[in-house]
């Protein structure tokens, strides 16, 4: 929420809209980065970690903010970007001067570079002049990777921490936190077919001393305070996840995981697009619900600021937005782990079309723009992807009204505002009994009432199902049946065995009037309990 009409959401435009999300029933605040940065990359490119940026707001209104949400008996989690800095950072400034500058090992720097490729395209390395060598840079040249094998930068980075716990923060979201240990010879990636680059993830995802780092963290800073912490880790198993979350290792409490995220990509990456087949879809959090039950904890979520629109993805956005947005929250909320609700989500928000490539401000999907034009593919094949899998879809301002902007600010938004804001917006689905928004608040209740979500096992019911994602918790005496309907058909079901059960629970929660259980309309899901 933009609170001064320059256009850009800032802190005191959270603080006005606390007691909506007080009202919807959420516990924690997760706050993408607001620090001081160049704004290469939403903010992920941080210039100041002890600073707000100016657009945001000052320190002054992020104490204010804090207190607010304290006060609605909300906690606060800040995302911690230390994988990389901003090149603007003052610490890179020193490194780039001289070889033998205090701060030169800050970073990784290289005589000659490895093969390995960016993230977001291109060369992972940047030559420079002044000292003719090569900095690592994992995502933008912008974002130089941090040297974690240096005890002094991870005391910087520990102190800092300590900076934002000591002001009452109540924990982090660590970004691409299992990147930070680098294989110390930088040995050449695999390359694929046609590819220009090599694939350096083995020798950066879960490096050689990445426990070692977060259970120092996790001593020096994390156990002397009552915080929160996930890590986001692509390329994490849920062996790793198991490692990562054991509570005995004093690592991090749970960790995001990207496997069910590229399920619907074909080979070589994201912007190869392919249909969900939902067996994959159940046998993939099938074993995250099964491997992590009394030995880890997991993240549940489908949506955030680099994943597109769930709905749009998963469900059907035009036909059954309400049906399918509720569908899709159900099979997640009845999962054991804890549950990310990322904005406007809740109301069922979709994924974007803009006309031009021009209204689109990613800067992973430029860079893939310009090379997918280099290698010879049309204008509309590529837009066809970023439609699809842009992180822009995500990152659309909230729709609170049908005003102008979506009511988001009284300028002209940083980026454009979802034309279909007049239809699906705040105001309206809270003057509707039966909107998403509702259905969100009532499943995070029962999340509260019902121990069996948070304890009981899970079992994956009707695998091989192309339409059906069925399970069942137990806990106790008691049972849990979860259906949804990811199709847009009818379904019916034919399992006598759970045909059965079926008839002697009672409802829980329904996205439909109740009517005949052993026919699922189109993206229905319902829970019934013993």
């Amino acid at each position: 929420m933009d609170s001064n009409g320059d256009g850009i959401g800032d802190l005191q435009g959270i603080t006005e809209k606390l007691d909506y999300l007080k009202l919807l029933g959420i516990d924690v605040i997760w706050l993408s980065p607001v620090y001081d940065s160049p704004n290469d990359d939403n903010g992920y490119d941080i210039r100041n970690y002890q600073a707000i940026m100016n657009e945001f707001g000052t320190m002054d209104e992020f104490d204010q903010l804090l207190a607010e949400i304290h006060k609605r008996d909300m906690k606060l989690i800040m995302d911690l970007v230390v994988n990389h800095t901003s090149d603007e950072h003052d610490w890179f400034v020193e490194s780039k001067k001289s070889k033998d500058n205090p701060y030169r090992d800050y970073y990784i720097w290289r005589e000659k570079p490895n093969n390995w490729g960016s993230v977001f395209g291109g060369s992972a390395w940047e030559y420079d002049e002044k000292t003719n060598e090569y900095y690592l840079h994992l995502f933008s040249k912008k974002q130089p990777d941090l040297n974690w094998e240096n005890p002094k930068l991870r005391e910087e980075v520990y102190q800092m921490m300590k900076f934002w716990l000591d002001k009452g923060i109540d924990g982090f979201r660590m970004d691409v936190i299992n990147f930070i240990s680098k294989h110390p010879e930088f040995p050449d990636g695999a390359k694929g077919e046609g590819q220009t680059f090599g694939d350096g993830s083995p020798y950066f995802m879960n490096g050689p001393r990445i426990h070692e780092f977060l259970h120092e963290m996790n001593q020096e800073v994390l156990s002397n305070y009552p915080a929160m912490t996930v890590g986001e880790m692509p390329g994490a198993s849920p062996d790793d996840a198991i490692t990562y979350t054991d509570p005995d290792r004093k690592e991090v409490n749970m960790i995001f995981t990207f496997e069910h995220m590229d399920l619907d990509s074909a080979p070589g990456g994201k912007w190869n697009l392919k249909p969900l087949h939902l067996p994959d879809l159940k046998e993939n959090l099938a074993k995250w619900q099964t491997a992590l039950h009394n030995k880890g904890w997991n993240s549940l979520y489908w949506n955030n600021h680099d994943q597109p629109r769930i709905v749009s993805r998963f469900g059907d956005d035009q036909n059954y937005r309400v049906e399918s947005a509720k569908m899709l929250a159900t099979c997640l909320h009845f999962m054991q782990g804890t549950p990310y609700i990322y904005q406007g989500e809740e109301i069922g928000m979709t994924n974007v079309k803009f006309d031009s490539l021009e209204d689109y401000r990613d800067i992973e999907t430029m860079n893939m723009y310009k090379e997918r034009i280099a290698l010879g593919y049309s204008h509309e094949e590529i837009m066809k992807s970023i439609y699809v899998k842009g992180r822009d879809n995500a990152r659309t301002p909230i729709q609170w009204d049908d005003t102008a902007n979506g009511g988001f600010t009284s300028a002209t938004s940083w980026i454009k505002v979802n034309p279909r804001y007049d239809e699906i917006n705040v105001k309206a689905a809270l003057e509707d009994p039966q909107s998403t928004f509702y259905y969100y608040q009532k499943l995070i209740a029962l999340r509260k009432e019902m121990d069996i979500i948070i304890e009981g096992d899970f079992k994956l019911l009707l695998k091989d199902s192309t339409e059906v994602f069925a399970y069942e918790r137990n806990w106790q005496n008691e049972q849990l049946l979860v259906l949804c309907n990811f199709s847009s058909s009818e379904v019916v079901i034919e399992d006598e065995e759970l045909l059965k059960k079926m008839q002697d629970y009672q409802l829980v929660i329904s996205n439909y009037e109740p009517d005949n259980k052993s026919i699922l309309r189109p993206y229905e899901s319902f829970v019934l309990k013993s």
